[in-house]
């Protein structure tokens, strides 16, 4: 498979091709830094939080890298399913 070919096991992750700083700045716009700090109590949520420092300590911890990527594609969901009954 060539690099421009696309993976087709990745062609319906919705992660795919995404970098963390994406996710992290998605989820900060949508649910803002308190409720993001609610539904993720982690310390780089809820005490003075910031794209940088949530990054740092995302990279170097899995579970909470692995709760952020579902709260993600639980509001990619979420979205869809608002979409859908609104029209």
């Amino acid at each position: 498979m060539s690099p421009s070919t696309p993976d087709p096991q990745q062609a319906r992750n919705p992660l795919h091709g995404l970098t963390l700083e994406a996710i992290v700045t998605h989820l900060a716009d949508h649910y803002g830094w308190a409720d993001l700090g609610v539904r993720i109590p982690i310390r780089c949520f809820t005490h003075d939080p910031s794209v940088g420092s949530s990054l740092k300590f995302l990279r170097k911890t899995p579970w909470a890298r692995d709760k952020v990527e579902s709260l993600y594609l639980f509001m990619l969901r979420d979205q869809k399913r608002q979409l859908r009954s609104d029209t």
